[in-house]
Parts: structure tokens; C-alpha cells; sequence
């Protein structure tokens, strides 16, 4: 693939998390933790973790949490070159309150994200050439569902039509659009996605999908032209308690690919490890361009970020690898890293 200054550049809304200290309810706590969080810069981030440059396209207020979250995104290795910024009197971060489960009581989340800047950006804030500057471009369904959804769809296409391999994440939110909608907007677009991550529960529910999995995933290829599509496998066994792997197919190789599943993860906080699972998984097709590597990164990601706070991952290429590796281990492996 032809090198270019990114590796990966996405598209989204940056949103402000609050959280009551861990498993305090939002109704009666005092006080919040504040963290960064966003489908698209979570994708971003992890992506640049393990080893690869990327960069995030989206719309901040220009005030001090504009700020705390440009930093942010400096921190965890995102570029900003592609952020730009609302000086007007209503700007406005999105957030979000997330509260922690503890079974049974499940994890809840509440939104207050309506009129954010992003939703005010335009095709003129993204300067021409970061179309050109790109090997792959990722969005979620989450854009098409806000008011960004006509500068997305603009923008998706300015990517394919300079030369970058599409990604996108379904990621369907009930709360955001309904499932008419949200089908008849993303059929649109699907014949220009190279790769596709969707849940076996969307497939059936959303684009009414008949027949076992791997018939569903490989007819995205067969309809669409889709190069590779994922599909995550997650048991919840209690908020704490998770096992996790997925299937990928390959359209080029007409092939399917999965592992045993990593089981009894301790889950600190599930927010962000499906977005994380998208970063191993494109991580492994930009590196290697192997439908079996971005598999398993794309596990070990998504299940080692389950067991850390906050929307972001945190784990750096050395961690995944060794994670990976001792995951398909036969023998003991060290409890401790030394």
C-alpha cells in the first residue's frame, strides 16, 4: 500500500464522560470523575498505541474544555491537525453520565449531547488535502446518526475517492435513531465500506438477516462489496464477568476466522472495549494486512480494555502481543509482569 502521512484518520463527535465515583449511583452522588471518550477517537487512540500515526476529524468548543480534551488527545498520540473549533456564544462539549453495575443492577448511561459543536461542522472546516493524506479512513454509525450525518457522508466519500480503504462500525444506538432509518442511511453508503463491523444481533434485527452467522457476514460481501467483516462474541455472565472473542471473514480468501475465547475477563469498565476491538482489528490489516492477525489483536485489545477505567485504551503493542501469546499458550504462563 502506498505510504502515506496517516495510517488512519477518523471521523466523530469528542464527548466529555462524567462518572460517580465506582458503582455510586448517579441519582445520589456528589461528585463526578470527568474522562474523554468518543467512538471514533477511542478507534484512534488505540490504533496509535500500538505503534501506528492517526488522526481525528471533529469540532470542539473553544473554551476550557475544548482544551482538556485537545490535550487529551495529544496524550494517548492522536493528531490534532484535523480539529477545529467553536468560538460562538452556544458551543457546547456533548456528555455523557456513565454509572457502573453491579449485578443485578446493570451499568447505565444518560446522554446530554444535544446541539454539540461537532454537529455544526462543515465540509469547509477539513482541509482538502487530508482526504489525500491517508491510507484508511474510519467512521460509526453514531455520525450518521447525529447531525453530522449529510458532512459524514460527504466526507466518507472524499476519503474513498481519494484512494483510502473505508471502515465502518455500525455500532447502532437505539436512544440516537430508529432501526428504519438507521438501515435505509447505512445501506447507502455500504457499497463503499472495505471493512465492516457488525453485531449478529444488528444483522438480524436492523437489516433482517436470515440464517446462521457466517452466511450473514459473508452476504455484507456478496450485497456490498465488502472486503472484511467482523463480528464481535461477547457472554455477559455479570457486569464483572465477561467472555469475549469474534469472527471475521475474509471476502478475498473466502474465509472465516476465530479463536477460543478469552474467558472470566474482570471487567472495571466495559465502555470503549468494542471500540478498542476495532482498533486491533484495523491495527492488524494496516500492519500485516492478515484477516487472522487483526483477529486476534482485535480480541486481545477489546479484552484487556475491559479491565481498565474510562472510554480510552491503554495498552501499547508490547502488552497486546504478550497477551496474544499467552492466550495461546499450552503451558503455564507467568501471573506476573516482571
Amino acid at each position: 500500500m502506498e505510504r502515506k502521512a496517516f495510517d488512519l484518520i477518523t471521523f466523530g463527535e469528542i464527548m466529555l464522560r462524567l462518572s460517580p465515583p465506582r458503582h455510586a449511583r448517579i441519582v445520589d452522588g456528589d461528585v463526578f470523575e470527568k474522562r474523554a471518550g468518543g467512538a471514533e477517537l477511542n478507534v484512534a487512540s488505540g490504533v496509535a498505541l500500538l505503534g501506528l500515526r492517526t488522526g481525528i476529524i471533529s469540532r470542539l468548543p473553544q473554551n476550557e474544555l475544548g482544551t482538556f480534551i485537545k490535550n487529551r488527545i495529544r496524550f494517548v498520540g492522536v493528531s490534532d491537525d484535523f480539529l477545529c473549533y467553536d468560538d460562538s456564544p452556544s458551543a457546547r462539549l456533548g456528555i455523557y453520565y456513565y454509572e457502573m453495575g453491579a449485578a443485578p443492577r446493570k451499568p447505565t448511561i444518560v446522554y446530554d449531547r444535544f446541539n454539540a459543536s461537532v454537529c455544526g461542522i462543515t465540509l469547509d472546516d477539513i482541509p482538502e488535502e487530508a482526504y489525500s493524506s491517508t491510507r484508511m479512513f474510519h467512521m460509526s454509525g453514531i455520525s450518521l446518526a447525529l447531525g453530522t450525518r449529510d458532512v459524514a457522508i460527504e466526507v466518507l466519500k472524499k476519503f474513498k475517492e481519494h484512494g483510502a480503504k473505508i471502515s465502518f462500525d455500525v455500532n447502532y444506538r437505539a436512544n440516537l435513531w430508529g432501526e428504519d432509518e438507521a438501515r435505509e442511511t447505512i445501506q447507502k453508503i455500504l457499497p463503499l465500506v472495505d471493512v465492516l463491523f457488525i453485531s449478529e444481533e444488528t444483522s438480524r434485527r436492523m437489516f433482517h438477516k436470515t440464517g446462521d452467522l457466517h452466511s450473514i457476514m459473508k452476504s455484507y460481501a456478496e450485497e456490498y462489496g465488502v472486503k472484511i467483516v467482523a463480528t464481535t462474541q461477547r457472554t455477559v455472565i455479570s457486569p464483572r464477568k465477561h467472555d469475549f472473542t469474534s469472527v471475521i471473514y475474509s471476502a478475498r480468501k473466502d474465509q472465516f476466522y476465530t479463536e477460543a475465547p478469552y474467558t472470566n475477563i474482570d471487567v472495571i469498565d466495559r465502555i470503549g472495549s468494542g471500540d478498542a476491538y476495532v482498533a486491533g482489528v484495523l491495527f492488524g490489516l494496516l500492519k500485516y494486512d492478515d484477516p487472522h492477525k487483526a483477529m486476534q489483536f482485535g480480541n486481545a485489545t477489546s479484552s484487556v480494555k475491559n479491565t481498565v477505567p474510562g472510554d480510552l485504551p491503554s495498552s501499547d503493542f508490547k502488552e497486546i502481543d504478550r497477551i496474544i501469546r499467552e492466550h495461546n499458550a499450552t503451558g503455564p504462563v507467568s501471573e506476573m509482569n516482571r
